[in-house]
């Protein structure tokens, strides 16, 4: 087994090098399968028989929508498809939450995901080590919706994702045009936020 993944390894890199390591062009199916085996392999064998601690109710699916929306949605995009700015520009790509390979990942898969995050990825760890981190489960029931997720959900999002100071600036000229103000002045395009 050790050899298999040391040769698997070997071709994954081999074919990286060959194309380089741009984040511009898509790997090749065995660069891609390699990188889903370890990750996958990665992950302590407990947590794929870990259920969910926190009750996935109303409640707590605001909270963790509110929880994605400032910090997930970023590279995950508010619908979970993966398809935002920075999740566009990562290699491996944020993966499409809401499809039958990520919901069909164990409750504790996902926690240990989110508390972990993932090496060579731009999948960061969060929450402290070691605690159980209630906010990670929360997120796991918000996972669990993303396939189910309404537009107006998805809309009200947008109001609680991250703002940029030229954002926010931007809102409240627009405001005080709406309240009879002076119209805001032409804007120039942003191509980095």
């Amino acid at each position: 087994m050790a050899l298999l993944i040391v040769a698997a390894v070997a071709i994954g890199v081999y074919a990286s090098v060959r194309r380089g390591f741009s984040t511009r062009t898509e790997p090749g199916r065995v660069e891609s399968v390699i990188a889903g085996h370890l990750r996958d392999w990665s992950i302590p064998a407990k947590y794929e028989r870990m259920q969910n601690p926190v009750a996935c109710s109303e409640e707590v699916f605001k909270q963790a929508q509110e929880h994605w929306a400032d910090h997930c949605a970023t590279c995950h995009a508010n619908n979970g498809n993966g398809d935002s700015m920075l999740g566009r520009g990562m290699y491996p790509r944020p993966p499409d939450m809401r499809s039958a390979e990520t919901q069909h990942e164990s409750d504790g898969e996902l926690y240990y995901t989110i508390k972990n995050g993932v090496q060579l990825s731009g999948m960061p760890a969060f929450g402290e080590p070691g605690d159980e981190d209630a906010d990670s489960w929360k997120l796991v029931c918000f996972i669990r919706r993303l396939p189910h997720l309404t537009a107006q959900e998805e809309q009200e999002m947008k109001k609680m994702n991250p703002k940029t100071p030229e954002d926010l600036e931007e809102e409240r000229q627009e405001e005080q045009y709406l309240n009879g103000g002076a119209p805001p002045p032409e804007q120039t395009e942003h191509h980095h936020h």
